[in-house]
């Protein structure tokens, strides 16, 4: 049995981690903490039987694997002192997702807080980084839109598929936990209920995310808010190469990801969000429309795009298998 506890427990993914952890049957949950020293946390709706504890660093030195559930910066200097425990992490913020600390304080605002970590820390979109991921001793688990795009986009630029000199569109749709569990006069119900709307255009920050672990500058991103609690939908218009087609992007897709547990690509119809919501999946469909080839990707924000995910990695770091706890 592998030992491994969650800081920060109180959101929306460390609950989730709490359900998948405590139905995993090679992990013995340490603990459910809180992020912050000496502070008690906010109990959440935690499954049954589960408590969630002032953090206690005697035994998060116990663990074989954490999961920090913080915020960016907070994450950070945690991430700083798990590691040098020996203890291995995913940090499910955005710390680590940045390869560079001059990038990182542009869009956050702020100087890094571990710096020193960034060059050993691995991108955690596990279908793509499987080796480097189960070397680490430190993963930045991708966000949820950047997961949503990059598993649909990422095989048709590496197979040259896409034309080189035109702007991607990525239209991405998500509920209202992508937002976290703190209210705000978007989020809650009485402004989200019956409406949807755009936001962050040209500003969101995962947008230098998913360019850079795209490899192109040429995305375009526009995030909009669902009235809905789960999912996201992304609508990626994808400019083709010359003399490729929908059925070369549906076929590059297929192959891809034949042999994968968590991604489904379609051999007909659009994927849609209650395919996906409560699930590890990733579901693609793919479609000629005006020129353009467009792929539709859905996964749940809080699994695939969050905690699931997180769990995918953490299994890798620790020798387990890949699906435990995910099936």
């Amino acid at each position: 049995m592998k030992r491994v506890a969650v800081l920060g427990a109180s959101g929306y993914t460390g609950r989730e981690l709490a359900r998948l952890l405590r139905n995993h049957s090679g992990v013995d949950v340490v603990g459910l903490f809180g992020g912050r020293d000496g502070v008690a946390p906010e109990a959440p709706e935690l499954p049954v039987d589960d408590v969630l504890e002032m953090l206690d660093w005697s035994r998060v030195a116990q663990c074989d694997g954490v999961f920090l559930c913080t915020p960016h910066a907070a994450s950070a200097e945690l991430a700083g002192r798990v590691v040098g425990l020996g203890v291995k992490v995913v940090d499910l913020s955005a710390d680590f997702r940045l390869k560079d600390a001059e990038q990182y304080k542009l869009v956050y605002q702020q100087e890094h807080p571990a710096p020193q970590l960034l060059s050993e820390s691995v991108y955690g979109l596990t279908e793509f980084a499987r080796a480097e991921v189960s070397r680490a001793r430190l993963v930045a688990n991708p966000g949820c839109y950047p997961t949503s795009i990059l598993l649909a986009l990422r095989p048709l630029l590496e197979a040259g598929l896409v034309d080189t000199h035109a702007q991607i569109v990525c239209d991405s749709k998500s509920g209202v936990s992508g937002a976290g569990k703190n209210p705000s006069t978007r989020t809650h119900f009485g402004a989200s209920h019956e409406n949807f709307l755009a936001y962050g255009i040209g500003t969101h920050r995962h947008a230098p995310e998913i360019r850079l672990h795209a490899g192109t500058e040429r995305i375009t991103f526009v995030p909009h808010m669902l009235p809905v609690f789960r999912g996201i939908l992304s609508t990626i218009y994808v400019p083709p190469a010359r003399g490729v087609t929908a059925v070369h992007v549906a076929s590059c897709l297929s192959e891809r990801f034949a042999n994968e547990r968590f991604v489904e690509v379609y051999s007909r119809g659009l994927p849609e969000l209650n395919r996906v919501q409560m699930t590890n999946e990733c579901h693609i469909g793919v479609a000629a429309c005006d020129g353009f080839v467009v792929v539709v990707s859905a996964i749940d924000n809080l699994l695939k795009g969050a905690a699931g995910q997180a769990l995918q990695n953490m299994n890798l770091m620790l020798g387990l298998s890949e699906s435990a706890g995910l099936t």
